[in-house]
């Protein structure tokens, strides 16, 4: 099974994913933790959304490649990996599909307010799903990027309102 993770910035996708890694024995996979440790450190000041997004595209290949092994052994893959997007989730959706592989999507559907308190308590705790700091300014830019699932692709997903 395939778990798609979709929440905006500060909905607590991390914390989530934790949680049904150890209810369903998958693995997670975060896009935060491999952009910090793959990419950030390579990062310049004039690099931008598009830079991001290709490093992810180019990490998504490789995440993908596990997909298919943890589904040959009947492994849970969780994958916290932003899907702000509907064609970013689409592609997930389209690859289960060609490999016969089953898929759920979880929504944390969290307020605006309640996420960005989230993020500067994360930010000044620096915890356990720290990764790097989020500004005020990407906060609001992801308020924007980010497309709220329809209700096709919830149809049989799972909803955390809390």
């Amino acid at each position: 099974m395939i778990h798609l993770i979709v929440g905006n910035t500060g909905s607590g996708k991390t914390t989530y994913s934790a949680e049904l890694k150890k209810e369903t024995k998958g693995v997670v996979f975060s896009i935060d933790k491999w952009n910090k440790t793959l990419f950030l450190a390579d990062k310049k000041a004039t690099d931008g959304l598009e830079w991001f997004l290709e490093k992810i595209n180019r990490a998504e290949k490789v995440i993908l490649e596990l997909v298919e092994q943890l589904e040959s052994s009947k492994t849970d893959s969780i994958l916290d990996l932003g899907l702000s997007k509907f064609e970013h989730r689409e592609k997930f959706r389209q690859f289960a599909e060609a490999n016969g592989y089953e898929i759920k999507i979880h929504f944390l559907d969290i307020s605006k307010e309640t996420r960005f308190k989230r993020v500067l308590k994360r930010n000044s705790e620096k915890g356990d799903t720290f990764q790097f700091e989020v500004s005020k300014e990407d906060f609001d830019f992801m308020e924007t990027w980010f497309e709220k699932p329809t209700e096709k692709e919830l149809k049989y997903g799972v909803i955390i309102t809390a």
